[in-house]
């Protein structure tokens, strides 16, 4: 069971039904105005955390996890939207302990029943509290947001900010792949062949002697070989070039906004002078 002494321990705990079956985080703990005992906590649900849902707290439990409810995700799913203002009408406290099908903490419900009005305890006190007891807001201390005979004559304004952070995660992989293309090449290679040239020249004393040589009149057959130049391509693999991959951070800016929420506080009736402490 949840009491005044542990309330600092139920704020920003996870929230689990009774079938352990997690519901959202703990924002706010609202107690009983008469009896002074947490009543309700605020769960915010939904995929950011956007939405707060009013749980019964009276008979949960806090364990190592968080805390755990005795009713169902579908219940808080489906209960009474109520803004979390600060403090509950006792019309709303009624539609809620309708739909929990919950007795009244301090008389019974529609005939006869007592009406009470439950407040939300405010985040700096319970890390503060009482310094002699050890323990926030219990019973005979001040300091809560609602007037009654265990408040003081001040009234707390609490104001949501923006906390901005930034988280790593995987967007992307890069590899290196080698593979093999075929390109043309073309080169100019000079080459060379021999051709027949017919040479005639006059019979002079000098040569008269090879002419005469053999007989007068006869067949002969003379051969040339001829020879001629040709391309020869062949190819070899030589390494030009290392490649490798590297990473490099590059930063950026980018805007992002979320609506905040923050109580305003107004006088009714004369004020001579506005004073801060």
């Amino acid at each position: 069971m949840i009491g005044t002494e542990t309330i600092s321990r139920v704020i920003g705990k996870d929230v689990y039904d009774s079938s352990g079956e997690k519901i959202g985080s703990a924002s706010e703990v609202y107690l009983d105005d008469q009896s002074g005992q947490p009543e309700w906590v605020t769960v915010r649900t939904g995929l950011f955390g956007t939405k707060e849902s009013f749980v019964p707290i009276r008979n949960a439990d806090l364990t190592d996890d968080g805390v755990r409810v005795p009713v169902s995700k579908t219940q808080v799913k489906d209960a009474p939207k109520i803004d979390a203002d600060g403090h509950l009408s006792p019309q709303e406290e009624q539609e809620l302990y309708r739909y929990y099908d919950i007795g009244v903490a301090g008389g019974t419900t529609d005939n006869g029943r007592t009406d009470t009005t439950v407040g939300r305890v405010d985040r700096a006190e319970t890390t503060t509290g009482m310094a002699d007891t050890g323990y926030a807001d219990a019973p005979g201390t001040v300091g809560r947001d609602t007037s009654g005979p265990t408040t003081d004559d001040a009234m707390t304004r609490s104001e949501e900010r923006l906390n901005v952070g930034t988280r790593s995660e995987e967007i992307g992989r890069a590899r290196l792949r080698k593979y093999v293309v075929t390109e043309n090449a073309t080169e100019t290679v000079p080459v060379s062949r021999e051709e027949i040239r017919v040479e005639r020249e006059t019979i002079t004393d000098g040569n008269v002697g090879a002419a005469m040589d053999g007989p007068a009149i006869s067949e002969e057959e003379h051969e040339v070989t001829l020879h001629a130049e040709r391309p020869v391509v062949e190819t070899e693999a030589v390494p030009v070039e290392r490649v490798r991959l590297d990473k490099e951070t590059v930063t950026d800016t980018e805007t992002v906004s979320a609506d905040l929420r923050k109580e305003e506080i107004e006088v009714d009736g004369a004020v001579d002078r506005d004073r801060r402490l």
